[in-house]
């Protein structure tokens, strides 16, 4: 401790930390005796090497993807946990909030669980007895703090131990996703109270994936991956850039598994004209009035929704990228295709062809006409594909569902089919907001 300088409260030093997983480890004596192979493990390695230093009064995130390693980093810093390998050093007090109700005693009153706290801080009786009345005060339990903490609900344990964790006049506060808990006004409390206790020179470190909660608090944000530091430096830079890489994976995914069900269903190349209406004949011959609503086609979302009387048909869609691709995840500002496959029911039929775009929260960002551009109806016959150009999406990211329809020469819906697609439109580096980007300068 000694040649750590007066400025810096926390230092971590090449820290490493490992589990022993067991897969199925004995429970008895008579397991471990006789089943030895059970006490196999494998070292689950949390943390490979992790560097960084806390100056006083500096308020600090820890942000990751669940078992990145940062509570485990917290309760190290807190002592509940060693390291395998590397240095923690501390200046000071400490006091913590890692978990809910930790330390409290369910059969015992929240005055008595407030002394029993707080002597787990190292804070004496008579101290106690000095802060008492702002701990309760602070904590708005003053018609329930002589009941037992088991009738608490969580948002009245939190209150209690946060009350106590900020009044021990700490050097060093450490925190794990506890704000999350408790109504809106007592976070906002809570969060006056951080900033005030930060201005009075209390370093503070915070664990949670409530980037909101980060910026309000924080200077400075750690980012770990994997059990290593990818990224520190500003909350709001490091958060927005976490936030991106976050968003990134859960469309990687959903592209995944959107793929998974194209290669599970007919594509649109492979529909052929005999098979498809084979399979309608079968199904409407089946068909009575007992019978539930049709089944949505494969190449429906699950929350379409269809209309019409099927002169003509929809029989496939897709949205193709410009590379070509049938995929789920756009970009701003390239070019899709909407590609409609039909089959007309009749001798011929003509048809206005609809387009349209509403973002998940139901408002209408989009909407096309064949008719409208073209000022006359599509003349349809057998089976074919209509194809529908946007040169330039203009959607800023977020999630968005396609219509599609086609309605006769009366305008009345031969087949209409609402949210046929989800379409999400990735984060792109525009820090536009709303609901499109438009071609813009500052002068």
């Amino acid at each position: 401790m000694s040649n750590m300088n007066d400025d810096v409260v926390i230092r971590v030093e090449n820290v490493k930390k490992h589990f022993k997983v067991y897969p199925d480890k004995g429970k008895t004596l008579k397991d471990k005796v006789l089943f030895r192979h059970r006490n196999r493990y494998e070292l689950r390695e949390v943390l490979k090497g992790i560097s960084f230093e806390v100056k006083r009064g500096e308020a600090i995130g820890l942000i990751g993807k669940n078992g990145c390693g940062k509570s485990t980093t917290l309760k190290m810093l807190t002592k509940i946990l060693r390291p395998n390998e590397g240095t923690i050093e501390i200046k000071g007090r400490v006091s913590s909030l890692i978990e809910l109700g930790a330390g409290f005693h369910p059969d015992l009153t929240g005055r008595e669980n407030i002394y029993i706290n707080a002597s787990i801080f190292g804070i004496k009786a008579k101290e106690v007895d000095e802060r008492l009345d702002d701990i309760i005060r602070f904590s708005e339990l003053e018609e329930y703090i002589d009941n037992p903490v088991r009738t608490y609900s969580s948002g009245m344990y939190m209150r209690l131990a946060f009350a106590v964790a900020i009044n021990v006049d700490a050097d060093v506060l450490l925190i794990d996703e506890i704000l999350a808990v408790g109504d809106v006004s007592f976070q906002t409390k809570c969060f006056e109270k951080l900033k005030e206790i930060k201005a009075k020179g209390t370093t503070i470190v915070i664990v949670s994936h409530a980037m909101s909660q980060i910026e309000q608090i924080c200077d400075r944000c750690i980012w770990i991956e994997e059990g290593l530091i990818l990224e520190e430096g500003k909350a709001r830079e490091i958060g927005e850039r976490y936030l991106a890489s976050m968003e990134e994976k859960r469309l990687e995914k959903k592209e995944k598994e959107f793929q998974e069900k194209l290669e599970n269903s007919k594509g649109l190349d492979e529909i052929k004209s005999g098979e498809v209406c084979v399979e309608e004949e079968v199904k409407r011959e089946s068909e009575t009035e007992d019978v539930p609503k049709e089944k949505l086609p494969a190449f429906c979302d699950s929350m379409a929704v269809r209309m019409g009387k099927r002169d003509v048909e929809i029989v496939d869609f897709a949205i193709l990228n410009s590379e070509g691709e049938n995929v789920l995840v756009l970009h701003t500002g390239e070019q899709i295709e909407a590609v409609i496959k039909y089959r007309v029911n009749v001798d011929k039929v003509k048809v206005d062809c609809r387009f349209g775009i509403s973002r998940d929260d139901g408002v209408h960002c989009y909407g096309s006409s064949s008719y409208g551009d073209e000022g006359d109806y599509k003349e349809l016959s057998g089976m074919g594909e209509i194809h529908f150009i946007i040169h330039d999406l203009n959607l800023l990211p977020g999630k968005y569902f396609i219509d599609i329809g086609l309605r006769d020469e009366e305008q009345i819906a031969c087949d209409i089919i609402k949210k046929v697609r989800e379409m999400q439109i990735t984060l792109s580096n525009t820090k536009e907001s709303g609901i499109v980007s438009m071609k813009h300068k500052w002068l």
